[in-house]
């Protein structure tokens, strides 16, 4: 299948070893790889509760108020 703004690189033997994204074609489609590649990489990173997230985007005088 060709599409267009997308072409792959095979090895000798035939198999696709990379692809080529004209990003102004693209340019979602390369977001959404990177994102997820980014998730990826981040899986085992530890995490911060909904509450704890909300609190440190706080503005910095809201927080001093509170405590």
């Amino acid at each position: 299948m060709n599409m267009p703004g997308i072409e792959f690189l095979h090895d000798r033997k035939g198999r696709r070893k990379a692809v080529l994204i004209d990003l102004r074609k693209h340019k979602r489609l390369w977001e959404d790889l990177y994102d997820a590649f980014t998730a990826r990489r981040r899986r085992t990173e530890p995490r911060e509760s909904l509450a704890t997230v909300k609190r440190l985007m706080e503005p910095k005088a809201k927080r001093k108020a509170r405590g």
